[in-house]
């Protein structure tokens, strides 16, 4: 089963239950990973940014 974190509702949804026009960041394997969405998203941009800006300067 996948799980789904709503960024409209900030709740953990699970597959089949989802509001197909809400904003939803996943799947994720489980509830605490969907819990913690918006920490492994900012990690991932701040590691993104790091690498581009490393990129950029050569």
């Amino acid at each position: 089963m996948a799980y789904w974190f709503n960024v409209d509702t900030r709740q953990v949804e699970k597959d089949g239950e989802t509001d197909p026009k809400a904003k939803l960041l996943g799947p994720y394997d489980s509830e605490d990973e969907a819990r913690n969405a918006l920490e492994s998203a900012r990690e991932r941009t701040e590691e993104w940014d790091k690498a581009d800006k490393e990129w950029n300067e050569g």
